[in-house]
């Protein structure tokens, strides 16, 4: 499972699946790969065959372009658009269908931003089928209308090519507009829950998982202070851990033994207050790869709760 986190998320957990790849585990060998919004370019990517540390490093020559491409979003949103797409999020949350976080995210109004450097990493990716090499690849979104998340991908889930699945789950509430599959309108998928973890619960019941690792570059188990402009961005994790809390409790009642890894203190600080502030990669990378020996080592080897 690997959680949304944008721009400095999607650096953060290609440093941690490099470091599970170095420590033996390689995650293109799970029986499902499920991502939201960043991390549905990652699952993308690997569920295409390429290696984690090829995504790291970009020594993939797909990865390299698709990173080094002039047409990724920036900072801050671009203009956006006069309406509300996502109301049928806020009407859900009044309802209790979806939490808060969702509901308020709900009444950003219509992102003006272009997706089509998503559409072509897709592209790019897929397969003659349309889809990734591997055989159950689940990219996370959210029905823009009732809340309801899609894992594109998914038996169950309407057909779509990989590129606009992407393009789905990264619909950033105010940053993108909905995109249409099987004539739903679907956003980001971190909209509603951080990882979907919870979405795995079938597959635990029925004996086909008894394991889960989680990656989540937005939660942080135990809090997470800070002072500044940098509490606006701690106080958006606060609900997101809440939610990512509750799936981990449930795939563990199920019989699942769960991984949960999370940004250090170290990765927070590099990270700052705007996950989409592409000015801090470098930074992010470089305190990623220090910090995730000891985050993966702590993790994947004990599979225990988190203390």
């Amino acid at each position: 499972m690997i959680g949304c986190g944008g721009t400095l998320g999607f650096a953060w957990t290609a440093a941690v699946l490099a470091e599970l790849e170095r420590q033996g585990w390689d995650p293109r060998t799970a029986d499902v790969l499920v991502g939201t919004s960043a991390g549905a370019e990652l699952v993308a990517m690997l569920g295409s065959g390429i290696r984690a540390s090829a995504i790291d490093t970009a020594a993939d020559r797909t990865v390299a372009a698709h990173l080094s491409s002039p047409d990724a979003p920036g900072k801050l949103p671009g203009l956006p658009r006069p309406s509300l797409p996502g109301i049928g999020l806020t009407l859900a949350a009044l309802r209790r269908r979806v939490d808060l976080l969702a509901g308020l995210s709900g009444l950003l109004p219509r992102g003006g931003g272009d997706a089509h450097w998503l559409v072509d990493l897709g592209d790019a990716l897929a397969t003659r089928s349309g889809w990734t090499k591997h055989p159950a690849t689940w990219l996370v979104a959210a029905d823009a209308r009732t809340g309801e998340r899609v894992p594109l991908g998914h038996p169950d889930a309407p057909a779509t090519t990989l590129g606009t699945a992407i393009s789905a789950s990264w619909a950033i509430p105010g940053w993108f507009p909905p995109v249409k599959v099987g004539g739903r309108r679907l956003l980001d998928g971190g909209a509603v829950s951080p990882t979907s973890a919870d979405l795995l619960l079938p597959e635990v019941a029925d004996g086909r998982i008894d394991e889960v690792v989680i990656v989540a570059p937005m939660s942080s188990h135990g809090g997470a202070p800070a002072r500044g402009l940098v509490r606006g961005e701690r106080l958006l994790r606060h609900p997101m851990t809440r939610r990512v809390d509750r799936e981990v409790a449930a795939l563990r009642a199920a019989g699942a033994r769960v991984a949960r890894i999370e940004p250090s203190r170290a990765d927070l600080d590099a990270m700052g207050a705007n996950f989409m502030d592409a000015a801090r990669l470098k930074d992010v990378r470089a305190t990623a790869r220090a910090s995730a020996p000891t985050l993966v080592s702590r993790r994947l080897t004990t599979l225990e709760p988190l203390s």
